[in-house]
């Protein structure tokens, strides 16, 4: 299985990404605390996280503060790392897309072209396009190269 994830965070200079590891990740907790440790070593808020396993399905998780992650899953899995998410996005069936389409419209990515993304696009290429109309292309480009 090829999964890629990095986490952005956004700081006064601009965005920072850094790629993160969810190998050992076997809670959502694990993942806010992933996100929360990347917003503390770049000053950064909001900080959002990407994911994309094979060309089955990609994720973004956003955290705020102290607040609880919200995320959007194109494609709900119950098992392996997608299982890391049913609490994120609530009871969805299998294979259908599920949590919080609207968590980066302030960052200028409204829910319908999420959702589109999700049903239209491979996974590497919504990512990109999440990346970029959120304003850190440049960063997801370093990242996946």
């Amino acid at each position: 299985m090829t999964t890629f994830a990095a986490v952005f965070a956004r700081t006064p200079q601009g965005w920072v990404g850094m790629e993160a590891a969810l190998a050992e990740a076997e809670h959502v907790d694990d993942v806010a605390d992933l996100m929360r440790e990347a917003a503390v070593e770049t000053y950064g808020d909001p900080v959002v996280l990407l994911i994309e396993q094979d060309d089955d399905w990609f994720a973004v998780v956003r955290l705020d503060a102290e607040e609880e992650p919200r995320a959007y899953v194109s494609t709900v899995r119950e098992d392996g790392l997608g299982a890391l998410f049913q609490p994120l996005v609530g009871e969805v069936p299998d294979g259908e897309p599920g949590g919080d389409p609207a968590l980066l419209e302030d960052l200028g990515l409204a829910a319908e072209e999420l959702g589109e993304l999700g049903e239209s696009a491979l996974p590497g290429d919504a990512l990109l396009a999440v990346a970029e109309q959120a304003g850190f292309g440049e960063e997801f480009d370093r990242l996946r190269d």
